[in-house]
């Protein structure tokens, strides 16, 4: 079995209170820095290791060997945003913007097998964006944040026992940065920062159940020498809060060719700093994005099988709702 479940990528601008029109463009630069991005440690690679750990030492691919797939994925988030203007001392300006995001991701993965418990990995993902919002309406394509990644497993694994793994991934920031684009033209495709994710797996095969856990943290390092106009001031400077994640689940072999799988997963990251022209900064919130999966794998051939998946939003800052499709590739 090889149930791949998409968690879904957090695409689009994630709801921020906005006291002021001042204060909601000062912050909604920091938003892109928040989410979920391409590569970042989930359930994704967890279930993939899980699931394939049948009649082998290592849950890895072995060694030597290179592995290809292809995600497709869907996420949609809608918002309603409050803008109001008391700069003045009293309510000036109120209104409600209906804001809408849709995103599908292409993404190509290969895995190659260094040794038979360690595994190194690459995904190039390409990016496709549409917003309808006041502020922009339109399409956005582009390469997304390359993701090079590495598993290792410290000890065989062996029937009736838990099989620990722990990961590493570094993503570059080689999609279009939130901090960079013309929020009146165009949209990024990328977090526009490096980051460092370090974390550890865990599962357990009980025929014909597999359970799974995960914990993992992420630093990502800052974005200098900007020039974007936010409002009335210029953004020179970002640096993103650390974030913790955690996860949990199971699948579960209806038949044969049939498996089916549930996840949840919460991921928490502090505050975002902006620095300005003028010398002055302001900081994001705390945010707290989850997420409830459900899976479907069908296996049309020993070496093939089809994983379908639906995700839904537990949090405001997580998408309403997402889907996805993955598949082996031979070549």
């Amino acid at each position: 079995m090889n149930i791949r479940p998409l968690l879904g990528f957090i695409a689009a601008a994630l709801m921020l209170p906005a006291y002021a029109q001042q204060g909601g463009a000062d912050t909604s630069a920091a938003r892109d820095a928040l989410k979920k991005q391409e590569g970042d440690t989930d359930q994704t690679s967890l279930l993939k290791q899980t699931l394939t750990a049948v009649d082998k030492q290592y849950s890895l691919i072995k060694r030597g060997t290179i592995a290809y797939t292809y995600d497709l994925s869907y996420s949609y988030t809608g918002q309603e945003r409050i803008n109001a203007d008391i700069s003045s001392g009293q309510l000036t300006l109120f209104e409600i913007n209906n804001d809408s995001a849709h995103q599908i991701t292409n993404t190509l993965s290969v895995d190659y097998g260094v040794r038979d418990n360690l595994t190194a990995s690459l995904s190039l993902p390409l990016v496709s964006k549409y917003s309808e919002n006041p502020g922009f309406d339109g399409f956005s394509h582009s390469l997304g944040d390359i993701g090079l990644g590495a598993r290792f497993q410290p000890f065989e694994a062996k029937r009736g026992r838990p099989s620990l793994t722990l990961t590493g991934n570094l993503r570059l920031p080689t999609g279009k940065s939130p901090f960079k684009v013309d929020a009146k033209q165009d949209l990024a495709t990328g977090s526009g920062v490096p980051s460092l994710t370090a974390g550890v797996n865990v599962n357990h095969i009980v025929d014909p159940v597999a359970l799974f856990g995960s914990l993992n943290f992420t630093y990502s390092g800052d974005a200098k020498d900007l020039a974007q106009i936010r409002g009335s001031r210029v953004l020179t400077r970002v640096d993103p809060g650390p974030s913790m994640g955690f996860g949990f689940g199971f699948a579960y072999a209806l038949s044969y060719g049939i498996s089916t799988s549930f996840s949840i997963q919460e991921s928490i990251s502090r505050g975002t700093t902006l620095h300005f022209l003028d010398g002055g900064r302001a900081k994001t919130k705390t945010q707290t994005s989850g997420m409830m999966n459900f899976g479907l794998g069908y296996r049309i051939s020993p070496k093939t099988t089809l994983n379908f998946t639906a995700g839904i939003g537990l949090t405001n800052d997580s998408p309403d709702f997402t889907m996805g499709v993955s598949m082996p590739l031979s070549f």
